[in-house]
């Protein structure tokens, strides 16, 4: 049940056992909510909800329409009277009432007049509970009436004389509005001189010659039937003689020296004086015996005119209106009445009460004169209304004592007085209802933190209920807070704070039933600016940024908006918006304000501003800008405990406005020559209330900042010593940690001399075991920051607080925070380890983990210990092992090892850990990994070539990871323009290292690809190139005329490189190469193509592709002219041996390599390199000698 709401609310303080929250029942008049789930089920009587007004004015052009509206359950039924007799709408075709409704329409359109049916007309709304009837509702039509007919003679009189132009309208309902205009409806001009009455008249307190005219027109306009009536021109003429002689003031209205005036309280008291006169008059208004209301009181009309609004009794008396002139003043006194229609003092409210309870109507109205009282029953007067015993009417008071079902009815108070009538309907319901809570189950309230929370709890019921307020489960306690019930219902938490979040259950009883709802409290944290914007000075023309960081609850949407001078940003595309900044470019003088940063939540809003200040950009020569000169004349006032007030004299700001004023404390006591940031002001403000500590002997200086920096400080104040008081804070970073294992270490952070509030300072340091049963045991101490505690168990949990105090007193009661006693090495090695092989360099490691108890101490994880091991030889051989070591965090029980070799024989244990070391490890766990593929053989190398063999030659691979089956040769022949032969692939015995090729072709280069493999597949590969030696028969064809063919073995072991003859020939051919570059870079710039490229295309085949150098795969060269594939080809070390990592195939230094180039005719001419076979070319010239051999083979 829902209370009349009033300002008083009742506070409740928490108890110890679980707080009930009572609302005290009222014996006193209920209010049934508009709830309409409520309204569906109760019964009520009647309520006029909307009438017409009591004086109706209706257009005669359209339907009538007569409201009567009014609630009820059940629904009530209507009926009218007119003129006081019942008003039979069936019997009238015109007349119409809407279902469910009481409003009449009378359809005058069709056929009919409005005048017909002017009269007083009254609606009764009716059901079973009661009559309630509305005003007399007085119906009449509105009028527009046109102006009388009427001949209007020119007016003609000389200038400087008064005059009175008439208007006269037509009556009209309502009255007409008056306003005089030309033929061309152009208004007027009034003035001081001339201006119309209330009347409509149009007032001239002196002619001159240019009021001649001849189209004076009064206009009247009826807005009710929107229609303007004019009356006929009036012509005037003002003969442009010698004005006539100045004269004093007269009143042109009204008129004699007294008048009398009456209004009605609350309307619009309206006094004119209208004088005329040469020079124009002035008109002064006085009241007699008093002032004019201010507030209230308007002039209209160039003071002709006083009007006074809200007219009240206390309006009445003289007023006297002064017009006055060079040559005199003349007055008049009106003698205002206020009188008044009557109006409530107090009107009858519904009253709601259960069988057997007291009740009262009051019907309190006043008036001047004193209005009449009478009462109705349902409609009906009450002296002749059917009796009811509960029922007692003294004067203005209607008395309920023990009531029953059958005393529902509707009553009706009329207050009348020759001005008029009021008249309200209240209806007295008896209802028996249980409880019943109306606010929506579930409801969710959300609230900033340290604000107050409202939870609704509307309710109804009759007898009036009980209201009981719970936290959580029912039965649960409201401990230590103070709440607040309002009689509606309503709990109050005054501050609510992050515990106040929760269910909340409201409870209403009467002695019919029970009802309750529970409600959701969130407390959300507030919203706050960290950085605000800064007023900044900035020149024409520049850019300036403001700053605005906001924080806020993560669980509301952010909304930033940005507002200059408190408006709307100029929609300026120089002003840009950027999350948490606003810029504006261009800077204009017009840009100058305060900017306002407004950040809004759903449930709060926070703002702040900055000024920006435009100046003129720097002159030529520009003025000298520095920081401020320090301020001076620090003065200390207000001296306090824990504040004190401290103003300073500014000093030049060196023509940069000062922003802001930085003030600075030294404590002479504790920390003499130290000095600190107090806090920042406003570089307008020369004071600042500054907070104090307790104890502390204080000096302050200050310094002033602008766009420039910092001035140098003041000269320091005055000292001031603080009282002393117990300390504020307690220490912080409280920990306990063990050294050893039968200790425990309670460090903390000590207060500084500033913090300590006083001398003495010492700490109280107290501890027990977590879960134990012990009391605190406690210790003071000084000048210290640890204590150590001795004979402790190990690694045992503890409660730990450090408390501060001094000579004053204690500080507040310290957080308390968990600790532990020292560790000791781990008891117990993991058990049932298991070892999962993965792959041949991968395996997996399980084990059980070690209880905690057994860990004594704070667990770090678990570390593998693993290593290679010779099978028979574990133990034996175990100290000169190299061990591996993984450690995994936490309380993980499973890890992987990677990189291991294999077919390798490994061993392995585990260990936990914890702060103080490793325990014990588990036994040995052996594994094996499986064969993998080998590596590359470790050399490969060509010997003894011949016109059709070559020997090779190779090192095992140095990682075989597994057994040997076999090696495998593939090689193939490269031609002179460099395209690989076919790819021949031979199987060799896994026992060899050496290894003869015979049946090969006579001064032909062979390319190699030799690998290892094991049972699980093949190894990388090694690569090598090499060359049977040339035809002696040819070669003789060729060697100087001394070098027979007899001795061409012989010649082959001499170095030739060394021979004339051969050192002849490539000076010829390096000349040869020399022309060559030449012309092929000529013909490269030209488009043109070497013939070395034709060649290749013309001999391409499609199964034999040269092999890309990055992995092996077969690719080309690309032209850098027409991105046209050029071959590639390979390098070989000069000592024929190729390193065990260069195992990709690759073409490279076929192609454009350092010591590789090609003839005229596309051969190739020069030694191979000794580099590895992924290194890129670097350039077309040779740094070293070509080879004889290769330079015979260039030939062929």
């Amino acid at each position: 049940m829902q209370l009349k709401i009033m300002p008083k609310k009742k506070r409740l303080p928490a108890g110890r056992v679980a707080l009930i929250l009572f609302l005290c029942q009222m014996i006193s008049a209920l209010e049934v909510p508009l709830d309409p789930k409520l309204l569906e089920d109760l019964v009520q009587p009647p309520t006029i909800t909307q009438q017409s007004p009591k004086d109706y004015i209706i257009d005669p052009r359209e339907n009538i329409v007569i409201q009567c509206e009014a609630k009820g359950k059940p629904p009530p039924s209507f009926s009218w009277t007119r003129n006081g007799t019942h008003f039979d709408i069936d019997k009238d075709p015109l007349v119409t009432m809407k279902p469910g409704s009481g409003t009449l329409t009378i359809n005058i359109m069709s056929e009919g007049k409005a005048e017909t049916y002017e009269g007083v007309y009254q609606c009764t709304a009716r059901n079973e509970r009661g009559a309630a009837i509305s005003n007399n509702i007085v119906v009449r039509p509105s009028r527009s009436p046109l102006w009388t007919k009427e001949k209007l003679e020119p007016i003609t009189l000389r200038n400087g004389q008064s005059l009175v132009l008439p208007c006269r309208p037509p009556l009209g309902l309502p009255p007409p509005i008056i306003f005089w205009m030309d033929n061309s409806f152009q208004r007027l001009p009034q003035s001081e001189r001339v201006s119309q009455g209330l009347n409509g008249d149009l007032y001239f307190s002196n002619v001159l010659p240019e009021d001649t005219r001849e189209d004076y027109i009064c206009y009247a306009r009826f807005n009710h039937t929107q229609t303007i009536q004019q009356k006929q021109p009036i012509s005037v003429k003002v003969i442009s003689a010698k004005p006539n002689r100045e004269r004093p003031p007269t009143f042109l209205t009204p008129e004699g020296n007294t008048s009398n005036k009456e209004e009605l309280r609350g309307n619009v008291l309206s006094l004119e004086c209208i004088a005329e006169g040469l020079p124009t008059p002035v008109i002064y208004w006085i009241k007699e015996d008093g002032m004019l209301p201010t507030n209230r009181t308007f002039y209209r009309n160039f003071k002709k005119t006083l009007q006074i609004i809200q007219v009240s009794e206390a309006d009445s008396g003289n007023y006297q209106c002064i017009a006055k002139n060079a040559l005199g003043a003349i007055h008049h006194t009106i003698s205002v009445t206020v009188k008044a229609a009557p109006y409530w003092i107090l009107a009858p409210q519904n009253l709601v009460l259960s069988p057997g309870e007291d009740g009262s109507l009051i019907c309190r109205a006043n008036g001047n004169p004193k209005p009449r009282i009478s009462w109705l029953s349902n409609g009906v007067p009450i002296e002749i209304a059917p009796d009811d015993p509960s029922r007692k009417i003294d004067g203005d008071t209607i008395i309920f004592s023990n009531v029953q079902e059958r005393s529902s009815a509707v009553y009706q108070c009329n207050a009348s007085n020759e001005y008029g009538y009021l008249l309200a309907n209240a209806f007295v319901n008896v209802l028996a209802e249980p409880p019943r809570i109306l606010t929506s189950a579930n409801t969710l309230y959300q609230v900033i933190a340290n604000r107050p929370a409202l939870l609704d709890c509307a309710f109804f019921g009759s007898p009036l209920p009980t209201i009981e307020w719970f936290k959580g489960a029912k039965g649960s306690a409201l401990r230590d807070d103070i709440y607040v019930l309002h009689e509606n219902g309503t709990l109050e938490i005054p501050v609510a704070q992050k515990d106040s979040t929760g269910t909340y259950t409201c409870v209403a009883r009467n002695k019919l039933g029970m009802a309750k709802n529970e409600v959701h409290l969130e407390i959300k944290d507030p919203t706050r600016i960290i950085k605000q914007p800064e007023y900044a000075v900035v020149q024409r023309g520049s850019t300036v940024s403001f700053e605005c960081k906001v924080k806020h609850d993560h669980t509301l949407t952010l909304t930033i908006t940005w507002l200059k001078d408190n408006g709307e940003l100029p929609s300026d595309g120089r002003f840009t918006v950027d999350k948490d900044h606003l810029e504006v470019a261009d800077v204009r003088d017009s840009d100058g304000g305060a900017y306002t940063c407004v950040a809004n939540t759903t449930l709060d809003m926070v703002s702040a501003s900055a000024v920006l200040s435009v100046v003129a950009p720097t002159p030529t020569p520009a003025p000298i800008y520095d920081v401020p000169n320090p301020p001076f004349d620090l003065e200390l006032t207000d001296q306090l405990d824990k504040s004190v007030q401290l103003s300073w004299t500014p000093g030049d700001d060196n023509n940069s406005p000062i922003i802001k004023f930085i003030i600075e404390y030294e404590d002479a006591m504790h920390e003499a020559g130290l000095w600190h940031h107090q806090t920042e002001v406003s570089g307008m403000q020369t004071t600042a209330q500054l907070k104090l500590s307790p104890y502390v002997n204080y000096s302050f200086r200050v310094m002033a900042v602008n766009s420039l920096g910092r001035s140098l400080p003041s000269e320091p104040s005055e000292q001031y010593l603080t009282k002393a008081a117990e300390p504020d804070t307690n220490p912080t970073a409280v920990e306990g940690l063990g050294s050893e294992p039968d200790n425990l270490v309670i460090t903390w952070k000590p207060l500084n001399g500033f913090e300590s509030n006083g001398p003495g300072l010492q700490y109280k340091v107290s501890w027990r075991q977590k879960d134990g049963d012990d009391e605190w045991a406690s210790v003071v101490v000084a000048n210290v920051s640890k204590y150590i505690v001795s004979g402790t168990p190990t690694f045992v949990p503890y409660l730990i607080k450090v408390q501060a105090l001094n000579d004053v007193g204690f500080a507040p009661e310290p957080a308390v925070v968990m600790g532990h006693s020292g560790e000791d090495l781990p008891m117990v090695a993991p058990g049932n380890v298991r070892v999962n092989v993965v792959n041949s360099t991968l395996a997996e490691v399980h084990w059980d983990p070690v209880p905690l108890k057994s860990i004594r101490g704070h667990l770090q994880g678990y570390r593998i210990y693993y290593w290679k091991a010779q099978e028979g030889s574990l133990k034996r051989n175990r100290r000169h092992i190299e061990k591996k070591i993984l450690t995994f965090q936490g309380s993980k029980t499973h890890g992987m090892l990677p990189g291991l070799e294999p077919f390798s024989h490994y061993a392995l244990n585990v260990r936990v850990v914890n702060g103080k070391g490793e325990g014990p490890a588990s036994p040995d766990r052996v594994f094996n990994t499986p064969e993998g593929v080998p590596s590359a053989p470790s050399s490969l190398k060509i010997i003894n070539p011949t016109l059709d063999s070559l020997t090779l030659e190779w090192d095992p691979p140095s990682r075989p990871n597994g057994i040997l089956t076999e090696y495998t040769l593939k090689y193939q022949p490269i031609n002179s323009t460099h395209e690989l032969g076919p790819l021949v692939d031979l199987k060799i015995p896994a026992n060899k290292t050496r290894w003869t090729l015979k049946n090969l072709n006579f001064s032909t280069r062979y390319k190699f690809y030799f690998y290892a493999q094991t049972a699980a597949g093949s190894g990388s590969q090694i690569t090598e190139e090499a060359v049977t030696t040339v035809d002696e028969g040819k070669l003789a064809g060729i060697l100087p005329p001394d070098v027979g063919a007899g001795k061409a073995m012989a010649s082959r072991q001499v170095d030739i490189a060394t021979q004339g003859w051969f050192i002849g020939l490539m000076c010829a051919v390096a000349l040869l190469i020399l022309i060559l570059l030449i012309v092929c870079f000529i013909r490269r710039n030209k488009g043109g193509k070497y013939p070395v490229k034709e060649k290749e295309d013309a001999h391409a085949d499609p199964e034999i592709q040269p092999m890309k150098e990055d992995d092996g795969t077969f690719g080309e060269y690309s032209d850098a002219e027409d991105h046209k594939p050029l071959k590639k080809g390979s390098r070989t070390p000069s000592d024929r041996t190729v390193k065990k990592e260069d195992s990709d195939d690759s073409l490279v230094d076929y192609g454009e390599g350092v010591n590789g180039q090609f003839n005229e005719d596309g051969s190739f001419i020069g030694q191979y390199s000794g580099k590895k076979e992924k290194e890129p070319a670097e350039g077309n010239e040779s740094s070293e000698a070509p080879s004889p051999v290769n330079a015979m083979n260039s030939f062929v």
